[in-house]
């Protein structure tokens, strides 16, 4: 395994991280703690997960995922091996189960934090993180969105506050942004800068050789300000695994089993992915490993968010650690984005 250290931090991380988001629905509490016993033997030490987990969010399942890490926590006494990140939700109409009121205010962030150290079965959390923002933006990648005026009053100095209050506690030590834009990503480096705040290290958004946004501006500022990019959805729901070139069927792909997650299905995307399957082949790669090297080699990236259902798929994920994209594959690539760029906003 490679490792870094969360910027502006002496906290190590390996380069790959554990995505869990599938432990609740698509994997079992045994697969899951299959999937944590095979990653922290394998050097993973940086584990992510969210309130709102697993995926899709359904009142049934919500805080599935994080209750799998809870018990997996308490049998095998493995927490202080693991950098532990969670997210608490931002505002959604379909999400009232999850608390009175989908916001930032103290009492909404005080009640979710509380609910995931109970569900998690620790007492702190290394990376707290805001899962999207609370103001009107394009924080899903929708093409044509146009910025627009709405009711959120800039609150980002009092989050940060309200934050600030529970590092002290000793709740959380570290925080992030999720699903953030250039401008939110400043605002928050902004506040913590003039006001002796905490300060964001981290930002995960999407980023997969179909989705290549965070360069249109964020990633500078990850690099000027030292800001990592915790890189999530780097397979595309699997189409990047290059499964769906066959043909087959793939009834249990994610894809598949819910449609409403329509990010990766254009005929965009399908077409840029046998472009990249082709560069693969040609240098002796599995698409796979095409797809996660690229992200692991990119100097804004501190880790790369993999999931996967089956251990198959995660041990080819964990070996691509070992994978080195040369210039000319580098090149490559970047001609395929400059023919069909960014096909999976």
């Amino acid at each position: 395994m490679k490792y870094t250290t969360l910027p502006n931090t002496d906290i190590q991380v390996s380069k790959i991280c554990l995505g869990t988001m599938t432990f609740g629905q698509q994997n079992t509490e045994a697969e899951g703690h299959a999937q944590m016993d095979y990653a922290l033997e394998q050097g993973v030490t940086f584990f992510d997960t969210a309130e709102m987990y697993s995926v899709p969010a359904r009142q049934e399942t919500y805080g599935s995922t994080e209750r799998i890490l809870g018990t997996w926590f308490q049998k095998t006494g493995n927490r202080d091996k693991v950098v532990l990140a969670s997210k608490i939700a931002g505002p959604n109409p379909n999400f009232t189960y999850m608390r009175e009121k989908n916001d930032f205010s103290p009492a909404s962030i005080q009640y979710a934090l509380d609910q995931s150290l109970l569900r998690l079965q620790t007492d702190y959390i290394d990376l707290y993180q805001l899962h999207w923002p609370e103001r009107k933006t394009n924080f899903f990648g929708q093409r044509g969105f146009k910025a627009q005026d709405d009711a959120w009053e800039d609150n980002i100095h009092a989050v940060l506050e309200t934050l600030n209050g529970f590092i002290q506690q000793g709740k959380i030590k570290h925080i992030g942004l999720s699903n953030e834009t250039p401008w939110g990503i400043m605002r928050f480096l902004e506040e913590s800068k003039y006001h002796n705040l905490p300060r964001i290290k981290t930002v995960q958004n999407p980023y997969s050789l179909l989705n290549r946004l965070y360069e249109n501006g964020s990633a500078e500022i990850g690099i000027r300000e030292n800001v990592g990019l915790l890189a999530y959805s780097p397979m595309a729901f699997g189409v990047l695994s290059g499964k769906f070139l066959t043909g087959e069927a793939h009834p249990n792909a994610r894809i598949n089993l819910f449609p409403q997650f329509s990010r990766y299905n254009s005929e965009q995307s399908a077409a840029a992915t046998r472009l990249y399957h082709e560069i693969a082949q040609q240098n002796g790669l599995t698409l796979t490993q095409l797809a996660l090297a690229f992200i692991e080699q990119q100097p804004f990236v501190t880790s790369t968010i993999i999931g996967a259902t089956t251990m198959e798929q995660l041990k080819e994920n964990i070996d691509t650690i070992n994978v080195t994209l040369s210039e000319e594959i580098l090149q490559a690539i970047d001609g395929v984005q400059a023919k069909i760029p960014d096909p999976a906003p």
